[in-house]
């Protein structure tokens, strides 16, 4: 009986072994098919890449011959003087390009894409035949983009360009045609080629597969049968395992949960205390732009103001002493009128001076803290702003569709009119500086219950090299990352946003909204 179940263990063994082989043969055998038929269509698909490429820059000399003939007539064209040099330089790019592109595909290279393919003879021998146009065109070209004057274009020798050109341009195309219709064929009989053995290699798979199924798949069906019954016992086994498992899982589950609140209330609380610090910062900048504002004003100004007028009482004097100067020898003589002094250029260039330092300080304390933006609001302050930028050169205007009829000033909440004219002070600064734009436009607008800002500019324009708002560079330079960081710590402080859309060469729109309900209230201007 020992021996019995002995035998039959090791029969029981020797089964899934024999199985276990055969399987991984088979499996083996289908995996080096596969293989070999993924590599094999890879490779070739990546020649026919190659091989597009070829064709496509082929098919371009069509595009380029007939842009080249285009180009010579417009240069001819008589309505179409004022563009001469445009249209002679674009003709040398065209004929640059189009001359690459023939020395190249005439080799069988496509260098922008590291690709060499060896033509066959017969498209080298069409490639022979093409070349006399080729040099027609060559021969045209050259003269035509050494002209000058439009006048040149009734000489004789550049009528003769023109009319050589003209006469090859139908030739080159049936020839080039020709070429593209080589490759075109050559390029489907590898097609062809290719997918007779991805055919074969189906059919072998398919077999392999049948072979599997009757082998491997119907045995393990039996096998599966007797497993079935061996996992409904071990079922009932695990379901008592299981109900305790689902105990405990509710429980997890529940403390996950209360585990992700608390998480996300911490989360909060820093956003929070992130915003209150930025808000903080920002209004203890104000602060201290009001109280720099209010000391030069009050203090430095003054102080100039008095240097000044102390000058002013100098050159009276010195005028004064000059009048009733004595000559030598002489009794004193007194001179009607204002005498000039050795000293009035010098008093009158540092006058000059004096007046264009307070005048720099009053414009520095305007641009900390404009006393209009406290007073009037933020309306009078954009206006004013917009117009003291004039003076520059720049064309800047503002509109706005908020309109109060009462007597008492449209007033927003602080923080906003200070955010708004922030906003626009260095949008208009980053165009003028950055963007070097001629025209600026500043629009003030109530919607849907939003605050919108709008400030367009026709500069240069910049673009984005990653999503982020400090990774902005324009055309030219560096963005002011900075700046716009500020704009963005603003906007979000009043829970608006900041969009800002740009096109190089094209100018720069942003658009900030503010959700905010239009209302008349009382406004601390201290």
């Amino acid at each position: 009986m020992t021996n019995l179940l002995n035998d039959t263990s090791e029969t029981n063994q020797a089964v899934p072994l024999r199985f276990t082989r055969l399987y991984v043969s088979l499996l083996i055998i289908l995996s080096v098919l596969l293989t070999i038929g993924q590599v094999l269509t890879q490779w070739r698909l990546s020649a026919v890449q190659d091989e597009l490429w070829i064709i496509r820059y082929a098919a371009l000399q069509r595009h380029q011959s007939q842009m080249i003939v285009k180009q010579a007539l417009q240069i001819a064209d008589i309505n179409e003087q004022d563009l001469f040099r445009q249209n002679v330089a674009e003709l040398r790019k065209v004929f640059d390009q189009f001359e690459r592109y023939q020395n190249q595909v005439k080799e069988g290279r496509v260098i922008d894409h590291n690709v060499y393919i060896p033509n066959a003879p017969k498209v080298q021998q069409l490639y022979r035949d093409i070349q006399p146009e080729f040099d027609a065109f060559r021969v045209s070209v050259s003269q035509l983009i050494t002209l000058e004057q439009p006048s040149e274009v009734l000489m004789p020798t550049t009528q003769a360009s023109l009319k050589l050109l003209l006469a090859n341009e139908k030739p080159f195309l049936q020839e080039i045609d020709a070429i593209v219709r080589e490759y075109t064929g050559e390029l489907r009989m590898k097609l062809g080629r290719l997918q007779q053995i991805e055919f074969y290699l189906y059919l072998f798979t398919i077999a392999t597969l049948l072979a599997i199924s009757f082998l491997i798949i119907r045995p393990a069906a039996d096998r599966l049968r007797e497993a079935i019954g061996e996992l409904i016992a071990a079922k009932n086994r695990t379901r008592a395992a299981n109900t305790e498992l689902m105990n405990a899982n509710l429980s997890l589950q529940e403390t996950r949960q209360q585990l992700f609140a608390a998480t996300r209330q911490q989360y909060q609380r820093e956003i929070d205390e992130q915003r209150m610090r930025k808000s903080y910062l920002i209004t203890g900048q104000e602060e201290e732009r009001k109280r720099l504002s209010r000391e030069l004003h009050d203090g430095l100004g003054q102080m100039l103001t008095a240097i000044k007028l102390q000058l002013e009482g100098l050159e009276g004097v010195l005028r004064r002493q000059a009048a009733t100067a004595v000559p030598a020898g002489g009794e004193e003589k007194i001179t009607p009128g204002p005498v000039a002094t050795p000293y009035d250029r010098n008093i009158r260039n540092l006058k000059g001076l004096v007046m264009q330092t307070i005048q720099e300080i009053r414009n520095i304390s305007n641009d900390l803290m404009p006393t209009v933006l406290s007073d009037f609001g933020v309306l009078p302050a954009l206006k004013m702003l917009t117009e003291s930028n004039r003076s520059t050169g720049v064309d800047v205007t503002f509109e706005s569709s908020l309109i109060h009829n009462s007597d008492e000033p449209l007033r927003f909440d602080k923080d906003v009119e200070i955010m708004l004219y922030r906003v626009t002070q260095e949008a208009i600064s980053n165009a003028m500086r950055h963007g070097h734009a001629t025209h600026i436009g500043v629009e003030l607008v109530e919607r849907d219950a939003y605050i919108h800002l709008i400030v367009t500019d026709n500069g240069r324009g910049f673009v984005r090299k990653q999503p982020a708002m400090d990774e902005l560079t324009p055309r030219n330079g560096r963005a002011p990352s900075q700046g716009l960081h500020n704009m963005q710590e603003r906007t979000e402080l009043l829970n608006g946003k900041l969009s800002i859309k740009s096109t190089p060469g094209k100018g720069t729109r942003l658009l900030v909204s503010i959700p905010y309900k239009m209302q008349l209230a009382p406004y601390d201007i201290h």
